[in-house]
């Protein structure tokens, strides 16, 4: 009996100790994630109902109970305030220019000098999620079956299997996908196909709904490159989200919107100008072909643009998790070379 009770109370004293250690272990980690706040996190960003920031994620590692219990016991937190962006260098003809260096550009967040740019490098072949959303409103019924074609044609050459993922959208007051997200080539190009024209145009709704539900949601351990492409008129008239929604939804999901016209009047109108701003807005780009030869060359440019873009990360100076959005300034300090980036982001919300 005396021996049992020597061995009782010997592991009894052992779990004690044990208890103690883990308790200690974790208030040790706990007070070391409270002080590093700005290390990289690799990890999904959580995102609320108004939508998370794009740039700067917070990530979390949960600690549950034995009983596999649904309530955490434990949560982590830490942010990262480091801003990613993508941009595109070009010469005064317009030509992409793929040599240049940290040292040759001048990179504003507010109106200030960063702390410290933490990445620079030149980005040839990212993995791209893309969005193809066409307008299928009876306005662009005049050159719908060749925009099909050419967008196939589009798919095709960029889209490479196991590498890139697009999925397909046909929008008139509603938003409809006919393909979801996919690597496979004769998949997107069946969706397609599957598009019909009729209806009003929700342009606005269908860009919100598209960066929202399935960019914004969209994370990778890699840096990938997110795009939407968009054939329309950029006329709306059936939207219940405005312009400017659509334009912050796009720049918290950070995708570069490239537009199409599929106006063929060789006017400028309202719809071209809309384009326009939605495209400068996200860092994208805006084409007006009149000619329909001129819709394949279109997505030809936007192919090669996607594959030529330099990528900086950089430390915000005095950066505040405020919620509120914060301008990017990206310049070349060579003359005649120009820069196209989106215009801003959203911080975290504390």
């Amino acid at each position: 009996m005396m021996m049992l009770s020597g061995k009782f109370g010997s592991v009894a004293w052992a779990v004690t100790i044990h208890i103690a250690l883990v308790i200690i272990f974790v208030l040790a980690i706990w007070g070391f994630s409270s002080a590093q706040t700005a290390s990289y996190v690799g990890a999904a960003t959580t995102v609320g109902e108004s939508g998370g920031p794009p740039a700067l994620a917070v990530a979390s590692n949960t600690i549950v109970s034995e009983d596999e219990s649904d309530e955490p016991i434990l949560t982590i937190q830490k942010r990262v305030d480091e801003v990613n962006v993508l941009f595109i260098a070009t010469d005064r003809h317009g030509k992409f220019v793929r040599n240049l260096t940290q040292s040759d550009f001048s990179i504003l967040d507010d109106h200030k000098p960063v702390e410290n740019i933490l990445n620079f490098r030149r980005e040839t072949d990212l993995p791209i999620e893309m969005g193809l959303l066409m307008d299928v409103s009876g306005s662009v019924s005049g050159r719908f079956g060749f925009e099909k074609e050419a967008a196939i044609g589009f798919l095709q050459h960029v889209i490479h299997p196991r590498y890139d993922r697009a999925f397909v959208v046909g929008f008139n007051k509603d938003s409809h996908i006919t393909q979801d997200f996919t690597d496979r080539v004769p998949l997107l190009a069946a969706g397609v196909q599957r598009l019909s024209n009729g209806g009003g145009t929700a342009l606005y709704d269908a860009i919100y709904k598209a960066c929202k539900e399935k960019l914004l949601r969209e994370h990778s351990e890699h840096p990938i490159r997110k795009a939407i492409v968009i054939l329309s008129d950029g006329e709306d008239n059936q939207s219940e989200h405005s312009r400017a929604q659509a334009i912050e939804m796009a720049q918290r999901a950070e995708v570069l919107i490239y537009a199409i016209s599929t106006d063929d009047s060789g006017l400028i109108l309202r719809g071209d100008k809309v384009l326009e701003e939605l495209a400068n807005a996200s860092g994208g780009r805006a084409f007006f072909p009149y000619k329909m030869k001129d819709i394949k060359n279109s997505f030809a440019a936007i192919e090669d643009e996607l594959r030529s873009q330099y990528a900086v990360s950089y430390k915000p100076s005095g950066f505040d998790a405020d919620g509120r959005y914060h301008s990017i300034e990206i310049t070349a300090l060579k003359k005649d070379l120009q820069v196209r980036a989106r215009r801003g982001y959203y911080a975290p919300q504390q």
